[in-house]
């Protein structure tokens, strides 16, 4: 290994978190599987950990000075330094590349060199960094607070291992296969679920509880900021180690056997499990081998494939909205020994049936031996084989297979929040000419500077050119709830409870806000400000008070209060459930109901988007939920076509509308 010293903390000196270390080793070992989301806790050594395995990974072949990190055996077409006459390979260190939050997309993927440009060399590619990350590793601090636009980049390319760029002029295709390292803290909220299905394996990490261990890691970490070289020099050995044992692993892999009882026993715990996802099948079968390679064996185990389990199900498995991610452990135990019995029961059997073989093979060559006894048939011989019965292996319970509808919804309709024009961070879809841009458009400069006097390049401010973005911005979804003690209250708050809680499950993914607005008895309170914290919700709408009269008016002049006091950044929709039955007024004497109407014009007046929820049940219906939507200028549904999940689908076939 390279002595080359690092400042990273060692990897070999990271105490308390052996689950994190196995799993970053598991990524080492075989990259193809992915990568691993960290997360847990602040200060818990998730990136201390993440950029320390870089200085334990076995160095690679790469062409010196290729921008795409290539092998001398497969050269990049794009790459002049590969092309070149005498291109030299050296062994080099893996790469380890950080994408910052604030990254551009230009510089993610790449983009036209401007220098070689202005300097005359044609459109040259300046690549991102996805190529600088090709055979290595990328990181991502906080990970569930990366900008869409660059999630979808990043799904497209884990897809495919191909980044294509076509843009100013350019087309360029160049292989971008690399393990994804991603770090995040629940309480900032959650991954979008397709990114977070890209991982192959997810460690929860939290502070150690053993006093003994705490003070260790305290101990460490203030010696190594004391004198962080020579801190490194003093676990250079034990990093040496590390280094030679994912040498000899990664070698060792290809050799590794996982025979087919153990992949009935992969698939068996993935539908106990309700995993959807096929990946995850996968994935266990290459960590479980990746597991055996570590520990210098050609076979995997029944404990190989029940620790890549740990890794790999979590978070792939079903839940509800705010249950918490994890593993049941003693099912997993259950699983496991149930699965271990019936392969003993199995060898049993199968070791019965061939003494059972044999004997009868002795038979049969004593009788051949006997010509007498072969022409008397005996009564062994007159016998036949008796039938065997052969329990079936366990294959579990079939999983119940639901489809949640904002999950329905969402793989149609993945991001579509309201768009939003010349956004800071987006998609280019156009430049234009300005002489004072803030995001300058390089390609269309050029060639405006071309064009104009192809004999003489020069640009000059008439040349510039603005880009314009489109982004996707979230939407704040109001809700006003009629809580007062009428006969479908009970209803209304079941429904409006579910639904709230439906949205949440996915809010951090479309970055969705909700809030609540409950009236009751004489005024309207603010149950839940807006908010995507699934911990905030879950205590705001634990109990949604019921009873009393109707002061619509007052839930209208808060609502259009909340709307307006600038707090949140996302359009609004406001969803109105009521039954339009108002009874209290905002001003002494004053008409509850003309009110009502005033302040539903002043909302329409201001452009907000709004669903009105007729709640009325009876014979005999005034139809006053119907007037208030035509006012709001709002569509209107009856109580009946009203549940959770039609709620929801019909929020979001709105939220594609507004």
């Amino acid at each position: 290994m390279d002595k080359m010293r690092s400042t990273n903390f060692p990897f070999a000196a990271v105490v308390g978190q052996p689950k994190l270390q196995t799993a970053l080793l598991l990524c080492a070992v075989d990259p193809s599987m992915g990568g691993v989301l960290i997360r847990g806790d602040k200060g818990t050594a998730k990136s201390t950990a993440a950029r320390a395995l870089a200085d334990i990974l076995p160095r690679i072949d790469r062409v010196a000075g290729c921008a795409f990190n290539c092998s001398s055996a497969a050269p990049s077409e794009h790459c002049e330094v590969c092309r070149a006459d005498g291109a030299a390979a050296d062994l080099s260190a893996v790469p380890f590349v950080t994408l910052p939050l604030g990254a551009t997309e230009d510089r993610v993927l790449g983009s036209l060199d401007v220098a070689s440009a202005l300097q005359g060399g044609g459109r040259v590619f300046q690549a991102g960094l996805l190529a600088s990350a090709h055979r290595g590793i990328l990181y991502i601090d906080e990970v569930n607070l990366l900008a869409d636009h660059l999630v979808d980049v990043l799904l497209d390319v884990a897809a495919m291992g191909v980044n294509s760029v076509q843009r100013e002029g350019l087309s360029i295709r160049h292989p971008a296969r690399f393990t994804l390292i991603g770090t995040m803290n629940l309480e900032e909220g959650d991954l979008r679920p397709q990114l977070l299905d890209r991982f192959a394996l997810m460690v929860e990490v939290a502070a150690p509880r053993d006093k003994a261990v705490r003070s260790e890691v305290v101990r460490r970490r203030i010696a190594y900021e004391a004198d962080p070289l020579a801190y490194v020099a003093a676990w250079q050995s034990q990093q040496d180690a590390l280094n030679v044992q994912l040498a000899t692993a990664q070698q060792l892999l290809p050799q590794v056997e996982l025979d087919d009882t153990m992949l009935d026993l992969i698939s068996h715990l993935c539908c106990e499990f309700e995993v959807a996802s096929l990946r995850a099948d996968i994935v266990m079968h290459k960590a479980a081998r990746a597991l055996a390679a570590l520990d210098g064996r050609l076979k995997v185990t029944p404990g190989d494939l029940r620790s890549a389990a740990e890794l790999v199900l979590p978070h792939r498995r079903r839940r509800k909205p705010f249950e918490q991610p994890g593993l049941d452990q003693d099912k997993l135990d259950d699983l496991m020994r149930q699965a271990q019995k019936e392969e003993q029961e199995q060898q049993e059997q199968k070791a019965q049936q061939e003494q059972q073989e044999q004997q009868e093979q002795g038979q049969g060559d004593e009788a051949d031996s006997d010509e007498d006894a072969a022409e008397q048939p005996s009564a062994n011989d007159a016998q036949e084989q008796p039938e065997q019965m052969f329990a079936s292996g366990s294959s579990g319970a079939a999983p119940h297979l639901t489809v949640a509808a904002s999950s329905r919804i969402g793989r149609n309709t993945m991001g579509r929040r309201s768009d939003a024009l010349n956004a800071v961070r987006g998609r280019v879809v156009r430049a234009v000419p300005d002489e004072n841009p803030t995001s300058l458009a390089v390609g269309a400069t050029l060639r405006s500077a071309v064009l104009r006097d192809p004999g003489n390049f020069n640009v000059t401010k008439a040349d510039l050119h603005q880009q314009i973005r489109v982004g996707k911005s979230a939407n704040l979804i109001l809700f006003v709830v009629d809580a007062s003690g009428s006969m479908a209250a009970q209803r209304r708050m079941e429904a409006v409870k579910g639904t709230v809680l439906a949205l949440l499950t996915d809010a951090y993914q479309r970055r969705d806000e909700v809030a609540v607005i409950a009236f009751r008895g004489q005024s309207a309170q603010l149950l839940l400000a807006p908010t995507r914290s699934v911990e905030r919700a879950e205590q705001g709408l634990s109990q949604l008070p019921t009873g009393g009269r109707t002061p619509l008016p007052h839930a209208m002049q808060l609502a259009l209060e909340t709307l307006e006091r600038g707090t949140h950044t996302a359009p609004p929709l406001l969803v109105l459930l009521t039954d339009g039955k108002a009874n209290v007024a905002l001003a002494e004497g004053g008409d509850p109901w003309r009110e009502t109407l005033a302040l539903a014009e002043s909302l329409a007046e201001r452009g907000v988007p709004a669903l009105v929820l007729d709640t009325e049940t009876g014979y005999l219906k005034l139809g006053r939920a119907a007037q208030l939507a035509q006012a709001l200028g709002a569509e209107c549904l009856t109580l009946e076509q009203l549940s959770a999940d039609n709620l929801v689908l019909t929020i979001r076939a709105r939220l594609g509308a507004v």
